[in-house]
């Protein structure tokens, strides 16, 4: 008999059907608030050699729908290793087609990055001298909101922001944060060890750890996208925005990075803060010269293809990055990475992946000590 089972660790699926490996279906569950809903994550079990067409049913509902086409679902045996699989989308429908190679199989939008994984980063990274956390508050389910302090710069260094997962669903965020901290903390390494003696970084590793447990694509526990609460966040709904706005007021901000998933640009790319109020000709320059550098150090950022710029004044201050740009008057930049593959410099087996977004956030290392480095 086979089993679809999602009860595990940011796990969602509903099963309509499941009785015939050709025919079965799906429904992706709902955010909490019934208002977005995009990311799946299940397990396929007793379908071993069958040649499975897994259709989920309400693709054609989700809130970001464009982005099933030209894309492929993500799958793994071991929950380590991440492949990409044969995937359609007519508009209503997307359906998943896979002979299964073993007895139990996960299928996901992209490969998730689980609580346990976090906890674990968190327990190793602290273990360095440079390295100390904090948890800031906790969560409307009770899980820490860690904030890690790195660097053994003083008071008067640069400081550093980078915040990630907002939306929880973009599980890319928080890979690359590993392999931006993996490369930041490298004894060996002469580009991290200078940014650790010269700067103060405040990294969020995971904004939103409620949503990510829950499988939500966009929201917290209580219903609230994050990136839409900076300008008044609400201590009690949410709390993750509250808290972490509250420390940056208290360290400053010199440069901030605000690190998420595209559901349907098939590219990695930087938004900047243009329609802030305070925007001007250094500003400007700042966030060109960033996307410059890290575009000359890793062939999969591109420039060409991004968001619209913003008009002037047309800011939203409920984001992150127009918050801290128009507070700070800083470099305050979104970073967003593909759920499909980076269409620039595709890669067939595993499209965009995590070990590519360990590579970027290695990469960004780099970006952010050449920033650093060239301002006066």
């Amino acid at each position: 008999m086979i089993m679809i089972n999602s009860l595990f660790d940011a796990g969602n699926i509903e099963v309509v059907h499941a009785d015939d490996p050709s025919d079965i279906r799906l429904r992706i569950r709902r955010d909490v608030g019934e208002r977005h809903a995009q990311w799946f994550y299940f397990q396929l079990c007793n379908a071993r050699g069958s040649r499975c067409r897994m259709a989920i049913e309400n693709a054609g509902e989700m809130s970001f729908p464009e982005g099933f086409r030209d894309y492929r679902a993500v799958a793994s045996v071991d929950g380590e290793h991440w492949f990409r699989v044969p995937t359609a989308f007519d508009g209503q429908q997307l359906v998943i087609s896979h002979e299964a190679p073993a007895d139990a199989v996960f299928y996901a939008y992209f490969a998730p990055y689980s609580l346990e994984r976090h906890q674990r980063l968190i327990a190793r990274t602290e273990q360095h001298a440079a390295v100390h956390s904090e948890v800031l508050c906790p969560t409307p389910d009770g899980r820490p909101l860690t904030l890690l302090k790195i660097g053994s710069a003083g008071d008067r260094a640069p400081a550093i922001w980078i915040t990630s997962r907002q939306h929880p669903g973009e599980s890319m965020a928080e890979w690359w944060v590993e392999g931006f901290v993996e490369r930041l903390l490298d004894p060996a390494d002469a580009v991290g060890r200078a940014l650790l003696g010269n700067s103060r970084i405040f990294l969020v590793p995971n904004m939103n750890p409620d949503g990510s447990v829950r499988g939500h694509l966009r929201v917290n526990a209580h219903g609230v996208n994050l990136n839409r609460a900076w300008r008044e966040p609400d201590p009690e709904r949410s709390p993750e925005v509250y808290f972490v706005r509250q420390r940056m007021h208290e360290t400053g901000v010199d440069l901030a990075l605000d690190v998420h998933g595209d559901e349907t640009l098939a590219y990695n790319f930087i938004a900047g803060a243009e329609g802030v109020q305070r925007w001007n000709d250094a500003m400007e320059a700042d966030l060109d010269a960033f996307k410059r550098r890290l575009a000359m150090i890793s062939p999969d950022f591109q420039t060409e293809f991004g968001y619209p710029r913003d008009l002037a004044g047309s800011a939203d201050l409920r984001k992150c990055t127009d918050y801290v740009a128009q507070q700070f008057g800083c470099l305050s930049m979104t970073l967003e990475m593909p759920f499909k593959d980076a269409a620039n410099h595709p890669l067939e087996e595993t499209g965009w992946s995590p070990n590519r977004c360990k590579q970027l956030g290695s990469s960004c290392v780099d970006a952010i000590w050449q920033t650093i480095s060239a301002a006066p």
